[in-house]
C-alpha cells in the first residue's frame, strides 16, 4: 500500500473525549466500566456497560441535528469534528468519508417499535429512518463539512472502523480522493443486545465491574458493551508533507479475509486471523520480527482470545519481546469503535514511548507466548510498527499495519 499520513484524531469515549484525555487515561490503565442503563432489572442484577456520561452534543452540533439523529451520529460527529481541527483544516471538494458502524441506531428502531406497541402508529418518530439507518453519521459528517468526495458506510460487525480506514486509504491510493475521514461509531446499550448476547453465552455475572472485561486473563468471562466512536483524518502522503501537516502516524498496510467458518466463532487455530495479519503486513512489506506492538481484538471471550493467542503465537513466532495489549479493558467491546479506538490509543502510545497496559488484567492466559502489559501504569517500549486487528462475527478478519514513520 501507498503510505498514508494520518494528520488528524478525534475521539469519544467512556474514560475522555478528546486524545488530550483519552490517551493519558488509557496509559493509566482507566477501567471506564460500570452499571449499564439497566443495571439490576430482571436478568440483568450484573449487567455493566462501558458507558459516555459526560457527552454535550450541543457542543457539536445544532438542535436540528441533534433530536434528527441517534447517539452514534452524535459521537460520529464530535470524533469527525475534533480530527479536522486537529488537521488544521479541510478541502471538502476533494474529501470524503467512511465510516463503519456494527449497531447503528438500533436504540432509535427498538424505542420506536416499543412506542408502536405501546401507544399506536401516531407515537412512531417521523424521523425514525434517519436517525437510524447505519449511512447517516457518515452523511452527517458530510453535510458537516460540506465533503464531496467518496461517502461511503461499512458494517463489518467488530471490524467496522478497520474496513473503513482500509477502504479509505485505498480510495486515496486510488486518487478518488485527496483525503478521507475514516473511523467508526456505535452506542447501542440497550437491554436487547444484553440479553440476546447473556442468552447466547457471550458472558458470565460477575459482581465486580473492574473484572468484567479481561482480555487474555485467565479469568475472561465474556464481553462487555461499550460505545463511542473515532475518527481519523488521512491524507496523501506528498499532500500532508507539502503543508507542513503534523504527521501522527503512517498507514502501511491493510488486509480483510472471510473466515466461512461460523457465525460467531473463530477457527480455534486462528488460522484465518493469522492469514489476515500476514496479509497487512505483506501489503506494508513488513517482516513480522519488525513489529514493535499489537492492539489486539482482545474481547476477553474464551473463545476469541484463545484463537486470537493461537493466531499471535503462529505468526509471530514465539516472541517474548512482542509486546501485545487490547483496550476492550478499558473501554468494553464498542462495536464500530473498537478497532479505531485501539488504533488512536497507539498513536498515543507511540507518540510517548509507551504501550498502554491492558486495563483490569492481572493473570495473563499461559498459552501467551508474548507479553501482555498490566497494571495502572504504561510500559515504556519504543513503538515504530504496530498491528491493530480487527475481528467479528460473520468471520470478519481485518488487520491495519500503521508505523511512525514513512
Amino acid at each position: 500500500m501507498e503510505p498514508i499520513a494520518i494528520t488528524g484524531i478525534g475521539v469519544v469515549s467512556p474514560i475522555g473525549t478528546g486524545v488530550e484525555a483519552f490517551g493519558p487515561a488509557c496509559a493509566a490503565g482507566t477501567v471506564g466500566i460500570g452499571p449499564a442503563p439497566y443495571h439490576g432489572s430482571p436478568g440483568a442484577e450484573h449487567a455493566w456497560a462501558a458507558r459516555v456520561t459526560d457527552f454535550d452534543p450541543d457542543r457539536w452540533m445544532d438542535a436540528r441535528v441533534r433530536d434528527g439523529s441517534a447517539r452514534f451520529t452524535w459521537f460520529a460527529l464530535a470524533a469527525a469534528a475534533q480530527a479536522v481541527a486537529d488537521a488544521g483544516g479541510i478541502d471538502p471538494d476533494r474529501t470524503g468519508c467512511v465510516h463503519g458502524t456494527a449497531m447503528a441506531g438500533i436504540d432509535v428502531l427498538a424505542a420506536a417499535q416499543h412506542a408502536l406497541t405501546s401507544d399506536g402508529p401516531a407515537a412512531v418518530p417521523r424521523r425514525m429512518n434517519i436517525a437510524a439507518w447505519p449511512n447517516m453519521a457518515g452523511g452527517q459528517i458530510a453535510l458537516r463539512h460540506g465533503l464531496h468526495g467518496p461517502l461511503s458506510t461499512v458494517s463489518t460487525a467488530c471490524a467496522s472502523s478497520a474496513d473503513a480506514i482500509g477502504l479509505a486509504c485505498w480510495m486515496i491510493e486510488r486518487g478518488r480522493a485527496d483525503a478521507m475521514l475514516a473511523g467508526g461509531s456505535d452506542a447501542a446499550l440497550q437491554p436487547l443486545t444484553f440479553h440476546s448476547q447473556a442468552n447466547y453465552g457471550m458472558l458470565r455475572p460477575v459482581t465486580d465491574p473492574r473484572r468484567a472485561s479481561l482480555p487474555f486473563d485467565v479469568a475472561r468471562c465474556g464481553i462487555v458493551e461499550g460505545e463511542g466512536s473515532g475518527m481519523l483524518l488521512l491524507e496523501r502522503g506528498e499532500r500532508a508533507l507539502a503543508r507542513g501537516a503534523t504527521i501522527h502516524g503512517w498507514v502501511r498496510g491493510y488486509a480483510s479475509v472471510s473466515e466461512a467458518y461460523h457465525p460467531s466463532s473463530p477457527s480455534p487455530d486462528g488460522v484465518w486471523e493469522q492469514q489476515a495479519m500476514r496479509l497487512a503486513l505483506a501489503d506494508a512489506g513488513i517482516d513480522p520480527a519488525d513489529v514493535d506492538a499489537v492492539y489486539a481484538h482482545g474481547t476477553a471471550t474464551p473463545v476469541g482470545d484463545a484463537a486470537e493467542i493461537a493466531a499471535l503465537n503462529a505468526v509471530f513466532g514465539g516472541r517474548p519481546d512482542l509486546v501485545v495489549t487490547s483496550v476492550k479493558g478499558h473501554l468494553g467491546h464498542s462495536g464500530g469503535a473498537a478497532n479505531v479506538t485501539a488504533l488512536i490509543a497507539g498513536l498515543w502510545g507511540m507518540a510517548n514511548g509507551v504501550v498502554v497496559p491492558t486495563a483490569g488484567t492481572t493473570d495473563v492466559d499461559p498459552a501467551a507466548t508474548f507479553r501482555v502489559p498490566t497494571g495502572t501504569a504504561p510500559l515504556e517500549h519504543r513503538v515504530r510498527t504496530m498491528l491493530v486487528n480487527g475481528f467479528g462475527f460473520g468471520g470478519q478478519d481485518s488487520c491495519l499495519v500503521v508505523t511512525a514513520e514513512r
